[in-house]
């Protein structure tokens, strides 16, 4: 998980000096030691950390402050309001140009991922933002770059414009843009050449791109788990290009989180996307203010109501929720469940986007295994349209053809059929809340499907 190791230095800091009543310049000098460590241990950048210190230093020793009735809320606040301002404040929107197509240019040191991000961000373009971009081949030195964006591109049904590795990349490039506004594209992503490391000719044959294309958008495209080495390469492409945004890939794999904390305030440079994982669909804005709540264990619900309405299907919760009106709810409704579940990403990591989810105990231990959950489909799969309509039919043979069939156990069998039996206890309960609730202008469901 992302900054793990932070997040659990920090929210053990807070949590002393939270409840405090009464609050010294004392406590505060020794929460920014721990501060200050849990910082270093971060991997972020000893200037940062020092200036980062300090600021919330200065603002947690004013008198309003210590002699707040709440000092020890007072100082968390200031410290949440320091992290998100370290890492930019408020979340940098991609570009779009008024005459389009908007010009992106994804550059960036080999083994970073840059290939992959370029598809993972032509796909948000399209999905999220319901845009429609071209993919551009221009990285003719690396023998698979071109083959890898074609593959990317046939993966996710998106153009690639290619004029193999015989062509110049700025011409190349040049040729995109033509075909792009002769064919009404609204976003084009030029895949650049990478390098082992920084060097002259790399970085004249992308100020030639540059000077060619006049991007709208310069993205760099960094691996955060290389930590203060990431910020040493945004500078250096910075310095040298001029860059609009950063796109850390890894970040999932990332436990400190130091580049994440650092680049911003290094080079100026906002960060615009994260990458998340393997999937071409993971890769999303970047937003301090949720990431910095998400650090001091306060939670992101925004993120976690964005992923529910992009992989949950409305109508078929409007089904749901009217099975759960009338009792009907059944074992293959509860699968369908599971799948969209499944879509909103890893559950150990949904589950720490609540509010509050820093105070469960091992929380941090608990793994959520995708075998888990395909051990409940595959005992479900195992029964019949009948059994799963009517699972109270179910005795000791069938459970026991259905354990066999789905290679599981019989107890595991029991354990799911009492859990399903508690869950439809619990959405009649709720249902009946709801009515009572119509009834006396008062109780609502809190989120929509329920």
């Amino acid at each position: 998980m992302a900054f793990e190791g932070l997040a659990d230095r920090l929210q053990n800091t807070i949590q002393k000096i939270r409840g405090k009543g009464k609050v010294s310049e004392a406590d505060v000098k020794e929460m920014m030691r721990e501060v200050r460590l849990a910082l270093l241990e971060a991997d972020v950048n000893f200037k940062v950390v020092k200036d980062f210190v300090k600021k919330v230093s200065d603002r947690a020793v004013g008198q309003e402050v210590l002699k707040s009735l709440t000092p020890g809320q007072q100082i968390i606040k200031i410290v949440n309001e320091e992290l998100t301002q370290l890492m930019g404040g408020e979340q940098s929107k991609i570009a779009a140009s008024n005459r389009p197509p908007t010009v992106i240019m994804m550059v960036g040191l080999q083994g970073a991922g840059k290939t992959t991000t370029t598809g993972k961000l032509a796909n948000l373009l399209r999905k999220k933002y319901n845009r429609k971009p071209v993919l551009v081949a221009a990285d003719i030195y690396r023998p698979a770059a071109i083959k890898q964006l074609e593959t990317l591109g046939k993966q996710l049904d998106m153009p690639v414009f290619s004029l193999g590795d015989q062509v110049s990349p700025v011409e190349i490039a040049k040729q995109a843009i033509a075909k792009a506004k002769e064919e009404h594209y609204d976003y084009v992503l030029i895949d650049t050449a990478g390098r082992l490391h920084v060097d002259e000719n790399l970085m004249g044959e992308l100020k030639d791109i540059k000077e060619l294309t006049k991007p709208d958008e310069i993205f760099l495209v960094v691996d955060a788990m290389t930590g203060q080495d990431a910020v040493n390469v945004a500078q250096s492409f910075n310095e040298q290009l001029g860059l609009t945004g950063v796109v850390l890939t890894k970040l999932d794999g990332d436990t400190r989180g130091g580049a994440a904390l650092s680049i911003r305030a290094v080079t100026q440079t906002p960060i615009k996307f994260v990458g998340l994982g393997e999937k071409m669909d993971a890769i999303e804005p970047f937003h301090p203010e949720r990431m910095a709540s998400r650090i001091l264990g306060m939670g992101d619900v925004l993120t976690l109501i964005e992923k529910a309405q992009a992989n949950v299907d409305e109508e078929k919760a409007k089904e749901l929720e009217q099975k759960m009106r009338t009792a009907s709810f059944t074992l293959d409704d509860f699968l369908e469940q599971l799948g969209q579940v499944r879509n909103l990403g890893p559950l150990d990591e949904l589950l720490k986007m609540m509010p509050g989810a820093n105070k469960i105990k091992g929380l941090n231990n608990i793994q959520i295994e995708e075998k888990q959950i395909a051990h409940v489909e595959a005992i479900i799969r195992s029964m019949t349209t009948e059994e799963k309509t009517h699972p109270e039919i179910l005795n000791s043979n069938r459970k026991r053809r259905i354990a066999k069939g789905s290679g599981r156990t019989v107890p595991e069998v029991n354990r799911l059929l009492k859990q399903f039996e508690d869950m439809k206890k619990m959405m009649k309960q709720m249902t009946g809340m709801q009515q009572k609730g119509k009834k006396k202008g008062g109780f609502k469901f809190p989120f929509k499907g329920f």
